[in-house]
């Protein structure tokens, strides 16, 4: 899937439309609903309706979570092994140093700026947002959930 422009840091965020702009909206609306109604009309059945409508948006974050907390497993492997082709030998030993945000981050360096930024990453203990702010050559990720 192509983007019209190239991806850099200040919109490399992915939307799930029907999820982002559908379903959230959907199920935020119907538990201020079940709320109102619970309000208004207290009972057996509104009071059960209000802990469904709980349970249904923490089972839309649970079912969303999950790949997310996957794709994230799978890049931290990727960005390992596309680490230890591409760093130095000395660097290499470092590479379990990164936490799971910086190397989420450095998915988006290019080849040629991956083994310095993974340096000042382990140096100057960068936050993900810091290593994506300081990427030049920028990697798309168009495979995300």
């Amino acid at each position: 899937m192509a983007n019209a422009s190239p991806q850099n840091f200040s919109q490399h965020t992915r939307w799930d439309p029907l999820f982002h702009f559908f379903i959230l909206p959907v199920f935020a609306i119907s538990l201020v609903g079940s709320i109102v109604l619970l309000v208004m009309r207290p009972g057996m059945h509104t009071a059960w309706f209000l802990i469904f409508m709980i349970a249904e948006l923490i089972l839309i974050f649970k079912v969303r979570l999950y790949p997310l907390k996957v794709q994230d497993r799978v890049i931290r492997l990727e960005e390992r092994l596309r680490l230890m082709t591409l760093l130095e030998p000395g660097l290499r030993p470092r590479i379990g140093e990164l936490t799971e945000g910086q190397l989420i981050a450095l998915r988006f360096a290019s080849d040629a700026e991956l083994p310095a930024l993974a340096t000042r990453a382990l140096n100057e203990k960068l936050a993900g947002a810091e290593i994506k702010m300081a990427i030049r050559g920028w990697r798309p990720d168009e495979w995300r959930v």
